[in-house]
């Protein structure tokens, strides 16, 4: 009986983020362990089906960084670095492109359709939904990594209004149809800002942001922009947090209400972050805005 009262409790808290949130749309940054666990991958899709069930539109943009290497050693292509990143010239760019958007999208969009929604796995090359412009750097050749020069979202708004879910590979294109491979974080920023998106969601491998690495109490539950570069500049958001929280502040700026970080190895890890008061994870907001 108390079990049950306690779920009960809990619909009962999520009613006013179910009022608040349908009718909006969601862009899911799906990365981290998450992707290869598959009890966690089980999880992570029900709450996406979810969210759908509550009238909520989802976009879906994902990594795929361990299956592009299992692929590459595979085919005992060796890894080249300049100054910590990867070079992907013609021959790893074909890899790239087939691991991401095929096998990978194609099966997070089969595994959202084994569920009873329906799904399309496209990239960003499709719809000229992304163009790509080429990543220079002073000490080489990177070879086809690319950065966004714009989005064109209408094949992601037609999807969503035809009541698909639409799962997005980041690659794209340049003006001379090159193939570049793009960071994914950055992908769904700049996917979430041309929506003008309710949520951008990274579900990553870490808790959020926090005081102290080694003090799961130390997790900061709301974040402004201001408060955010402050951290930044002052050491408390430090190494490889740093690019994901700048794409957390370029999303806001470029219109997403909100942002958060969530852990994707914890059960329904999206549920408790959005339909709960405080949440699990970190939540960026514009200085001033309604938590």
């Amino acid at each position: 009986m108390d079990k049950a009262l306690e779920k009960a409790n809990i619909l009962i808290e999520a009613i006013p983020y179910i009022k608040k949130f349908t009718g909006k749309t969601f862009v899911i940054k799906y990365g981290g362990s998450a992707m290869i666990d598959e009890d966690k991958k089980k999880l992570l899709i029900e709450d996406i089906v979810l969210f759908k069930l509550l009238g909520i539109d989802i976009v879906i943009v994902h990594g795929g960084g361990p299956f592009i290497k299992e692929a590459l050693d595979k085919l005992g292509k060796d890894a080249q670095f300049i100054d910590g990143l990867r070079v992907t010239d013609d021959e790893t760019m074909e890899i790239v492109e087939m691991v991401l958007s095929g096998s990978v999208n194609k099966e997070i969009a089969n595994s959202i359709q084994k569920n009873g929604i329906p799904s399309v796995g496209i990239s960003g090359k499709d719809g000229n939904l992304l163009k790509a412009k080429k990543i220079e750097i002073e000490n080489g050749d990177l070879g086809f990594v690319g950065d966004i020069e714009s989005v064109d979202p209408s094949i992601i708004k037609t999807l969503l209004q035809q009541g698909f879910i639409p799962v997005v590979s980041p690659v794209a294109k340049d003006e001379n149809f090159d193939t570049y491979n793009i960071n994914a974080d950055y992908a769904a920023a700049e996917i979430a800002g041309s929506l003008n998106a309710e949520k951008l969601i990274f579900v990553t491998d870490i808790l959020g942001v926090m005081r102290d690495v080694n003090d799961k109490d130390s997790l900061i539950h709301y974040m402004d922009l201001d408060v955010a570069r402050k951290n930044i500049e002052d050491g408390i958001i430090t190494g490889g947090m740093i690019p994901k929280v700048e794409c957390c502040i370029s999303a806001v700026e470029r219109g997403t209400k909100q942002v958060h970080i969530i852990n994707g190895n914890l059960p329904h890890s999206m549920i408790l972050e959005i339909f709960t008061k405080q949440g699990i994870g970190t939540m960026f907001i514009k200085g001033g805005q309604d938590e």
